[in-house]
C-alpha cells in the first residue's frame, strides 16, 4: 500500500508542477466512447453496451488501430467491444454498485452476492455454486479477444484498509500480435480481502490464456481459464444491534470495532475452483474474385460463401465446504454425516462438441442475413459426498436421521444431444437482428426448448442517433441436476422437479446525445425453483409475473455531469421472487482538465433501493434463500471519489460509505450481513502500449 500511495503522490506532484504554468480548463465530461452514463453502468459493461450501434462496428478504442471483440454462442460469432482505458467512474469498480444499484452481499469485496435487478439475473447454472461468486471468477462469457498493432498490457492495482482489514486486487491483461491475423493473450487476476468483519476473508486467483487466428479460409478462437476462490463464511453477525444500537448490548458504550463483533460461524470456508477450455474452429468455403483497383492493377480477393464450425467446450468445477469447529453445529438445523465437522466435496465436469454449418451474411446481395444449423453432443458428470455411515441397527447419537429411504447417488453421468439454428443480420444501417433456437433431443434434456431473439433499428432524429430494440425469449428447460439430487453433511434433498417455463418480452429505447436509455419488459415464469425459508429448494407450482422498467438519464451543465438510473420492479408473488420495488443509482461529478494533460473527475455517487423482504445467504449450500422475517433496504450507500488520468495512467482516491452514521445505521443488504463501514480506498492502473 505504501508503494501505491507513493506512486499516486508522485503523479500528483508531477501534474501540479505542470499546472503552475497553465490554468485549469474544462473538458468534455465524457470523452471516452466506452462511457455509458445513461445506463448507470461503467467500465467494461458499459463499453460492451456502447458498441455495434446500427449493426456497424463501434468506434475504435484509443489504442490506435487496436480493437477487441467477444463471442456470441453457440457458433462463436464476433461482437465488437472496446478496450478498457476509461477513467470516469473508475473507482466504482471497487464497491458493490459495480455490479448493480441493488445488490445483496455478505459485505466483503469478493464475497458472495446476488443481483436484485431481476432482468439482469441469470438463470441457475448446472453447477450452482458458481452463481454466488459469478462476478469474481473468469467464466467464458467475460472473455475478450484483442487485435493490437503493438503488444498491449493493462495493469491495475487497488488497495484499502490496514493490517486487520486489508483489501487489495491486482489485475492484468496482455495481448500481442504475431501479425495482422494471429494474436495471443493472457490474464491474471488476484484478489485478497480480509474483510472488515471477522471470519470473512477472501482469496481469489484467476488466470487465463487466449489466442485467435483470422485467415481467409481458416479461423480460430480459443481460451483456457482457471479460477480458484476460497472464502471464509461467518454466517452473519450474531446480533444486528451491534450495528444499529451497540450501546444496548454494551452497557452504554456506543462504539465497537467491526472485527470485535461476534459471528455465527468461526471455522467455515467455501472453496470454488474450476477451469474452462474453449476451442472454436471455422473453415470457410468460397471462391476467388478479381477486384479492379485501378487501370493497371487487379487484386484477387477470397469471397467466403459457407463456413463449417467445430467447437469444443470443456468445463469442470469443484466446490469444497469445510467446517472443523464443533461449536458451529448449533448454527445448523441438521447434521447427517459427521458431528466432528464438515468436509463436503461436490464436483462437476462437462464436455460439449458442436458441429455447425453457416451460410454467410456477406455473400448474398439479395438476402442479407446469415443462416446456420448446428448439433451439440454434451457429456456431463457429477460426484458428491459419499454416505458411508452405518445407520443400522441404531443411528449414532446426535445425528439427524436420513430424510429418505434411498440414498442419493454419489456419482452420475449424462449424455445430452441438442439441435438448433441461428438467423443473424449483423450488418446494415437500418435493421439488425438475431434469433437462436435450441432443442433437446437426448438425455434429461429431451423436450427442452430455448428460443431467444432481438430486432434493432438505428436512425437519425433531429441530428441525433436513436436506437430501438425489441427482444424476447421463450424457454422450457430441465431443472439443474443438483436441484433434484444433493447430499452434504447439513443438507440432503431428493426432488423430482419438472421443467421451468419462461416467456419474456421487452424493448429498449436509446438516444446517444441526450444520454437517455429506457428499458421496459415483462416476464412470466412457471414452475420456478427457489430456496425457501428452510434453505431447501422447492418448485412453485404456478406462474409469477415480473414487470420491470428502467430509465437512465444523463444531465450535463458545463463541467457538471449528473448521471441517474431508476429501476422499477413489480413481482406478482414476493414469497417466490422477492424484489425491491424501486432502485436508484445517482452520480454527481465535476469534470475538468488540468494543464490539458490531467483529466479529473470529482464527485459523489449513491445506491439506494426500497425495503423488501430480503433474500439471505446460506454458507452450507452457497445459495440465496427467501427468508420471511426481516426487511432490508431503504438505506443510501454513498461514496466520495476523485478519478484522474494522466497520459496512460489512471488512478483514484475514494472514501466509500462516507455517510455511515449520518443517515442511520441500518446498513444491511441481507439479514445479519452488514455492509462495509466507511473506509479509504486508492487504486492505480497503467496502460502499457508496448
Amino acid at each position: 500500500m505504501k508503494k501505491t500511495v507513493s506512486a499516486i503522490v508522485a503523479i500528483a506532484l508531477a501534474a501540479t508542477s505542470v499546472v503552475s504554468a497553465q490554468s485549469l480548463k474544462m473538458i468534455d465530461p465524457n470523452p471516452d466512447p466506452s462511457y455509458d452514463a445513461a445506463s448507470g453502468v461503467t467500465g467494461n459493461a458499459a463499453a460492451d453496451r456502447s458498441t455495434n450501434e446500427g449493426g456497424r462496428q463501434g468506434k475504435k478504442p484509443e489504442s490506435g488501430s487496436s480493437y477487441a471483440w467477444q463471442l456470441i454462442q453457440p457458433l462463436g460469432l464476433q461482437e465488437p467491444t472496446t478496450i478498457d482505458t476509461m477513467f470516469q467512474n473508475y473507482s466504482r469498480r471497487f464497491v458493490p454498485s459495480l455490479i448493480s444499484p441493488a445488490y445483496a452481499t455478505t459485505g466483503n469485496y469478493g464475497g458472495p452476492g446476488r443481483n436484485l435487478i431481476y432482468s439482469e439475473l441469470l438463470p441457475m447454472s448446472d453447477f450452482f455454486f458458481n452463481d454466488a461468486v459469478l462476478h469474481w471468477i473468469q467464466l467464458g462469457s467475460k472473455q475478450k479477444f484483442y487485435n493490437t498493432r503493438i503488444p498491449m498490457t493493462l495493469l491495475s492495482y487497488n488497495t484499502a484498509g490496514g493490517r486487520e482489514d486489508e483489501q487489495s486486487r491486482l489485475y492484468g491483461v496482455f495481448s500481442g500480435n504475431f501479425n495482422r491475423r494471429a494474436q495471443i493473450g493472457g490474464l491474471v487476476d488476484f484478489l485478497y480481502s480480509k474483510g472488515c468483519y471477522d471470519y470473512q476473508a477472501v482469496k481469489d486467483f484467476n488466470w487465463g490464456l487466449s489466442g485467435s487466428y483470422m485467415g481467409d479460409r481458416y479461423e480460430f478462437q480459443g481460451y483456457f481459464n482457471h479460477w480458484d476462490r476460497m472464502g471464509k463464511d461467518n454466517g452473519g453477525i450474531t446480533n444486528d444491534l451491534y450495528i444499529t444500537d451497540p450501546a444496548q448490548l454494551q452497557g452504554g458504550q456506543n462504539t465497537i470495532q467491526p472485527k470485535s463483533i461476534p459471528t455465527n460461524l468461526t471455522g467455515a470456508h467455501n472453496r470454488v475452483k474450476g477451469q474452462q477450455l474453449y476451442l472454436n474452429n471455422k473453415y470457410k468455403v468460397g471462391f476467388w474474385r478479381e477486384k479492379q483497383i485501378d487501370d493497371t492493377t487487379v487484386q484477387r480477393e477470397y469471397i467466403p460463401v459457407m463456413r463449417f464450425v467445430w467447437t469444443l467446450d470443456y468445463n469442470s468445477g469443484e466446490r469444497i465446504f469445510h467446517d472443523g469447529i464443533k461449536d458451529d453445529n448449533k448454527f445448523w438445523k441438521a447434521t447427517y454425516l459427521n458431528l466432528d465437522g464438515s468436509h463436503d466435496c461436490t464436483s462437476y465436469w462437462s464436455l460439449a462438441n458442436t458441429l455447425g454449418v453457416e451460410l454467410l451474411e456477406e455473400f448474398n446481395k439479395f438476402a442479407k442475413f446469415g443462416l446456420s444449423a448446428f448439433v451439440t453432443h454434451k457429456v456431463r458428470s457429477y460426484k458428491q459426498a459419499v454416505d458411508t455411515l452405518d445407520r443400522m441397527p441404531e443411528l449414532p447419537e446426535g445425528l439427524t436421521p436420513y430424510p429418505y429411504q434411498t440414498k442419493v447417488r454419489p456419482s452420475i453421468t449424462h449424455n445430452l444431444v441438442y439441435v438448433g439454428g441461428q438467423l443473424t443480420k449483423q450488418q446494415g444501417s437500418i435493421f439488425t437482428y438475431q434469433a437462436t433456437a435450441r432443442f433437446g433431443l437426448l438425455g434429461p434434456v429431451v423436450g427442452d426448448v430455448d428460443v431467444d431473439g432481438s430486432l434493432s433499428t438505428h436512425f437519425r432524429l433531429f441530428g441525433d442517433s436513436v436506437r430501438i430494440t425489441a427482444y424476447g425469449r421463450f424457454s422450457n428447460t430441465e431443472a439443474p441436476y443438483l436441484m433434484n439430487n444433493f447430499v452434504s453433511n447439513h443438507f440432503i434433498w431428493k426432488n423430482d422437479f419438472g421443467k421451468t417455463r419462461r416467456v419474456a418480452l421487452g424493448g429498449k429505447f436509446k438516444v446517444n446525445r441526450t444520454g437517455t436509455l429506457v428499458n421496459i419488459g415483462v416476464e412470466n415464469v412457471q414452475n420456478l425453483i427457489y430456496f425457501n425459508a428452510d434453505c431447501m429448494p422447492v418448485q412453485h407450482s404456478g406462474s409469477v409475473q415480473v414487470l420491470h422498467a428502467s430509465v437512465g438519464q444523463t444531465f450535463r451543465f458545463g463541467p457538471v455531469v449528473w448521471d441517474n438510473r431508476v429501476i422499477y420492479q413489480a413481482s406478482a408473488d414476493q414469497t417466490v421472487i422477492p424484489l425491491p420495488k424501486l432502485s436508484i443509482y445517482s452520480n454527481l461529478s465535476f469534470n475538468f482538465r488540468i494543464a490539458k494533460v490531467l483529466g479529473v473527475q470529482l464527485g459523489v455517487d449513491c445506491d439506494y433501493y426500497t425495503k423488501y423482504m430480503s433474500v439471505s445467504y446460506q454458507p452450507g449450500t452457497m445459495a440465496f434463500y427467501n427468508q420471511r422475517e426481516i426487511e432490508c433496504g431503504n438505506y443510501p450507500l454513498m461514496n466520495v471519489f476523485a478519478n484522474m488520468k494522466l497520459s496512460k495512467v489512471r488512478f483514484f482516491v475514494m472514501m466509500s460509505h462516507v455517510n455511515q452514521g449520518l443517515m442511520g445505521n441500518n446498513y444491511f443488504s441481507m439479514p445479519h450481513y452488514p455492509l462495509n463501514p466507511r473506509r479509504f480506498q486508492i487504486g492505480l492502473s497503467v496502460d502499457f502500449p508496448n
